[in-house]
C-alpha cells in the first residue's frame, strides 16, 4: 500500500512543478504588467523559434491557464503513472515535436499555451492503450474518450475561433499519435495468456527431475 502511495505521488511531482512555473509566471507577468507572448511560437520566424521550447509555459490570461490546468494534471498524470520507463521521453518528444510542427505549419501570430502538449498526452493514452491490447491501459483509453473526446473538433479550422490554434492542437495529435506507434514495444505489455502456469509447470518440472536421482541414490544405500 505504501509503495502504491508513493508510486502515485511520484508521478504527480513533474507535472505539479511544471503547472507550478506556469502559475507563477503568469503572476510574474500579471503584477510586473509585463508581456510574455513574445516567448510563444512565430512560425517560420526566426524570432519565434524560442517558443518551440518555451510556450507551454505562456498563457494569453487566468482564463486560458484555468482551462489547461486540469486536462494537463490528469493526462501527464496517467502519462507518469501507466508509462513510467517510458514518460520522460513521450513527454519530452511530446513538448518539442508538437512545438516544430506548430513553427512549420502554423498561421502567422504567437501560439502560446499547453494545449498542445493536451492534445498530445490525450492521443497517445488513447491510441497506445489499444494498440497495446492491455485491459488496464485500454481502460484509460475509453476513459479519455469520456472526458475528452470533444477535444478532436478543436483541431479543425472550420470549429475553433480565429484566435485559437487549431495548428497547435493538430500538430501534438498528430506527435502523440506517432509516439504512440514508436514506442509500441516499449513501456507495459499484455501479459502473455498462461505465462504464469507455464512456468509453475517447468519448476515443478524440474523439481522432478532433481528428486530422482537422489530417491535411486537412497534406494541403492538402502540395499
Amino acid at each position: 500500500m505504501k509503495k502504491e502511495i508513493l508510486k502515485i505521488t511520484l508521478s504527480a511531482t513533474i507535472p505539479l512543478f511544471i503547472l507550478f512555473i506556469m502559475y507563477m509566471l503568469k503572476v510574474l507577468e500579471v503584477g510586473m504588467d509585463w508581456n510574455f507572448t513574445h516567448l510563444g511560437i512565430y512560425p517560420m520566424r526566426k524570432e519565434g523559434f524560442f517558443g518551440v521550447f518555451a510556450h507551454p509555459f505562456i498563457h494569453s490570461g487566468f482564463k486560458h491557464l484555468f482551462s489547461n490546468t486540469l486536462p494537463f494534471f490528469i493526462l501527464s498524470w496517467c502519462l507518469f503513472y501507466f508509462y513510467r520507463d517510458i514518460a520522460p521521453y513521450i513527454f519530452f518528444i511530446i513538448w518539442i515535436g508538437c512545438g516544430i510542427l506548430t513553427f512549420i505549419i502554423g498561421k502567422p501570430g504567437w501560439h502560446i499555451g499547453a494545449s498542445g502538449i493536451i492534445y498530445g498526452l490525450a492521443f497517445f493514452l488513447f491510441f497506445s492503450g489499444l494498440l497495446r491490447k492491455h485491459i488496464p491501459l485500454i481502460a484509460i483509453s475509453l476513459l479519455i474518450t469520456f472526458l475528452y473526446g470533444g477535444l478532436v473538433w478543436n483541431m479543425f479550422p472550420h470549429f475553433v475561433k480565429i484566435t485559437t490554434s487549431w495548428e497547435g492542437h493538430l500538430s501534438g495529435a498528430v506527435t502523440g499519435t506517432l509516439c504512440a506507434l514508436a514506442f509500441l514495444k516499449h513501456g507495459p505489455q499484455r501479459p502473455i495468456p498462461f505465462e504464469d502456469e507455464e512456468e509453475e509447470e517447468e519448476i515443478l518440472s524440474e523439481e522432478d527431475t532433481t528428486d530422482t536421482p537422489l530417491e535411486l541414490t537412497q534406494n541403492n544405500d538402502i540395499q
